[in-house]
C-alpha cells in the first residue's frame, strides 16, 4: 500500500518522512564507517597543498616587465654592484638565477649558464615541493573508498551468514551503505585531487618557461659589449 500510495503521489516523499531521509555531511562520514577517517584527513592534507602551492607559484609567475631591461643597463654601465642590489630587492625565481649569474661575471661564459641553470633547477625543486604528496593522496583516496566498498560488503555477507534463513534487506543495507559512502568518498577526493595537481604543474611549467626565457635574455646581455665601471 505504501508503494501504490507514493506512486500515486508522482513519486513525491511525503513531508513527515522527508525530514527523516534528509542527510547531512557529518551523517555521510559517520555512516561511512573508520575509513573516512584518513579519507577526509587526506583531503584535508590535499587542499592545504594546492592552496599554499598555488599562492607560491602565482606569486613566482608574477615578474616585473622592466627588469630585465633595468639589469641590462646596468651591466652596460658596469654597475655590477647596483644590478645585484635589484635582484636582491627582486623577490622571484628570475632574480635569483641573475644574481647568481653577475655573482659569476669574469668567468667562461658556459660556466655562467651552467650556474644560472643549477639556480633554476632548485627554484623549480622549491616550487614543486609538496607535489609528490598531493599526487599520492590523488592515487591512494580511490584504493581507499575501495578498501571501504570491500569492508561494507564483508559487514552484510557476515550479516547474512549469521541470520540463517532469516534474511533481511536492512541486515545488508549497513554495508552496502558503508561501501558506497567510502566509494563516492574516495572517487570524490582523487579526482578533485587530479585536477589540482594538473592545475599546479601547468603553473610551474609557465615558471619554467619564463627562467629558461630569462636565462638566454641574460646570456645574451653578456655577449654584448660592456662598458668601464664609472
Amino acid at each position: 500500500m505504501a508503494l501504490i500510495q507514493l506512486i500515486l503521489q508522482g513519486g513525491q516523499v511525503p513531508v513527515e518522512n522527508a525530514s527523516q531521509m534528509e542527510l547531512t555531511l557529518w551523517d555521510l562520514i559517520i555512516k561511512g564507517g573508520w575509513i573516512m577517517i584518513p579519507i577526509v584527513l587526506l583531503s584535508f592534507v590535499a587542499a592545504y597543498i594546492f592552496i599554499e602551492r598555488y599562492y607560491v607559484i602565482r606569486q613566482a609567475t608574477k615578474e616585473d616587465i622592466n627588469f630585465m631591461n633595468r639589469i641590462k643597463d646596468y651591466i652596460h654601465d658596469g654597475k655590477v654592484e647596483a644590478a645585484i642590489g635589484l635582484c636582491k630587492f627582486t623577490d622571484s625565481p628570475s632574480a635569483r638565477m641573475v644574481e647568481k649569474g653577475i655573482s659569476r661575471l669574469g668567468r667562461p661564459l658556459q660556466d655562467i649558464s651552467t650556474a644560472i641553470e643549477n639556480v633554476g633547477k632548485l627554484e623549480i625543486s622549491k616550487l614543486e615541493k609538496g607535489f609528490p604528496t598531493l599526487a599520492t593522496i590523488t592515487g591512494a583516496e580511490p584504493m581507499l573508498g575501495f578498501l571501504g566498498t570491500v569492508i561494507g560488503m564483508i559487514q552484510s555477507f557476515y550479516a547474512m551468514s549469521q541470520a540463517g534463513s532469516n534474511v533481511d534487506v536492512s541486515m545488508m543495507s549497513g554495508g552496502i551503505y558503508t561501501a558506497l559512502i567510502t566509494t563516492v568518498a574516495g572517487l570524490t577526493v582523487g579526482i578533485l585531487g587530479f585536477f589540482a595537481y594538473n592545475t599546479l604543474v601547468v603553473r610551474v611549467e609557465r615558471v619554467v618557461f619564463n627562467l629558461e626565457a630569462t636565462l638566454t635574455e641574460f646570456m645574451d646581455i653578456l655577449n654584448e659589449p660592456v662598458k668601464s665601471e664609472r
